[in-house]
Parts: C-alpha cells; sequence; structure tokens
C-alpha cells in the first residue's frame, strides 16, 4: 500500500506539488493509471472540456471547479507520460507557457504602446508569424466543430486588420447571402433544388451570421447552446404535460402541442 498522500494545502505551488506526487503514485501503483497513454485520455480530456463548457454555461461554479480539477490532472497526467518518455516534464510546460506570455505581451514586459485590445490582438497574431507560423490561420485546430471554427477564423483575421469597418456592413453582407440562399433554394417556387449549390450558400449565410455576432460581442457558440438547452427544457415540459393529461405526442396535432409549449414559455 502506498503512503497517503498529505493533507490539502494552503499555497498554489505546494498544492500542486501534492498533486504532482499523487500522480506519480497513481501512475506507478494504479493498474488503471499505469495503462493509459496519451491517445487513451484524448477523448477523456474532451469531454472533459464539454463539461466545464457546460459548468461555466450554467453559472454553476462549484461544478467549474470541479471541473477545473479534472481538467489540471489531465494536464499532469500528459506530462507525466512525456517525461517518461523523455520527451519533457511539467516544468518545462510550465516554463513554456510562461516564456510565451511574456514574449507576446510586449506592451506588458517591454516597450510597446498599445491602446485598445485590438492592438494587443494585432501584436500578439505578428508576434506568432515572426516566431515561425506560416499563417495567421494556422494555429485553427482542424477538429474544432464548425461552428466555433469560423468565430476563431474571423477573430484570427481580425487580429491582422481583414475585417470590415462596422456592424452595418455585416448586416448587409448577411442579407446578401440570405438572398443568394433564397435564389439557390427556390423557397418561392416549386423549382429542382440543386443541393449541393444551396449548401453552400446555407454555409456562407451561416458564416455571416457569425461575423455578425463577433461584431455584437455575442459568442455564437453559447447563444446556440443557451437556445438548445432552453428547447429541450419546453420541450421536456410538453412532454411531462402531455403525459399528464394521458396524452400521447405522436396523436396530438401540432395545435395541441403549441398550448403546451407556450405555458412552459410562460413558466420562463
Amino acid at each position: 500500500m502506498s503512503k497517503i498522500p498529505p493533507p490539502p494545502e494552503t499555497t498554489p505551488a505546494l498544492a500542486f506539488e501534492r498533486l504532482l506526487t499523487i500522480m506519480n503514485t497513481l501512475r506507478t501503483d494504479c493498474p488503471w493509471d499505469k495503462k493509459q497513454t496519451m491517445n487513451s485520455l484524448r477523448h477523456l480530456t474532451i469531454e472533459e472540456m464539454y463539461e466545464l463548457a457546460d459548468a461555466i454555461l450554467e453559472n454553476d461554479l462549484p461544478e467549474v471547479k470541479k471541473e477545473l480539477g479534472d481538467i489540471l490532472l489531465h494536464i499532469v497526467f500528459y506530462a507525466k507520460i512525456a517525461e517518461e518518455k523523455r520527451a519533457f516534464d511539467i516544468t518545462e510546460v510550465l516554463n513554456s507557457i510562461c516564456d510565451k506570455l511574456i514574449n507576446r505581451h510586449p506592451h506588458i514586459y517591454g516597450d510597446v504602446d498599445v491602446n485598445n485590445e485590438d492592438d494587443v490582438k494585432q501584436n500578439w497574431e505578428q508576434i506568432k508569424l515572426r516566431e515561425g507560423n506560416k499563417s495567421v490561420l494556422g494555429g485553427v485546430p482542424q477538429s474544432l466543430p464548425a461552428l466555433v471554427k469560423a468565430y476563431r477564423i474571423q477573430d484570427k483575421v481580425r487580429g491582422v486588420g481583414f475585417d470590415w469597418d462596422n456592424k452595418g456592413q455585416v448586416w448587409e453582407k448577411v442579407e446578401e447571402e440570405l438572398n443568394e440562399f433564397k435564389n439557390e433554394f427556390n423557397i418561392e417556387g416549386g423549382d429542382h433544388v440543386d443541393e449541393e449549390k444551396a449548401e453552400a450558400e446555407f454555409g456562407d449565410l451561416l458564416f455571416s451570421l457569425i461575423n455578425y455576432a463577433r461584431f455584437l460581442n455575442i459568442n455564437p457558440e453559447n447563444a446556440l447552446e443557451r437556445t438548445n438547452k432552453k428547447f429541450i427544457k419546453r420541450f421536456s415540459y410538453l412532454e411531462q404535460k402531455a403525459t399528464e393529461d394521458g396524452k400521447k405526442l405522436q396523436d396530438m396535432s401540432l395545435d395541441e402541442m403549441d398550448v403546451y409549449w407556450d405555458q412552459a414559455k410562460e413558466r420562463e
């Protein structure tokens, strides 16, 4: 049996050292922990990130604390595996991010002047290019969900000045893309639809809407997820009330279901 780790510490440094001690013990003594690789942990890490995102949207701070701990464990786990491979260790990880932050904040740690947040972002992107990045968009992960990726792409190019001047211009683009989509989809007609072209126009429309949301400081991923949660809550109420009244959804008309839906909206 391994020695029980010390009790909770009162400083960040000591608490982090306690976590490292526990990780070292688990890696040598626990059958499950010994078996893990970076690849086997990858999908679990993604799950933890989504759980953190849910907790943040729900403003559940105790859950946020819990999920941050889970993610921190994964970071330590990856570093431990890398240390065993003699690739790097947690100290190098920490020093690397510290050096990166110092280098990319010359307005704090150097003699560069900035006037606002946009100046900071432009400096950040320019420094990344000087560090060897071949493209402003090179740092956007290919595996990001499409909606999140679109937002990051737009934010990245904004950092080098490739952006609209005002939100009015962006809304004109939204209307332009909407009209192109309507024309391609023949919404008001009954002709054959070229689904490939319609899909392309719909993508352009979504991209422009995401761009407009960015100009309004709305995170589209958060906005859509809040709407998802709202819909689920209302539909669950609809199902519950229908069951209580002895009704089956498949036997109800849309007008009948709308009665419960409106009740759900009123309850909010």
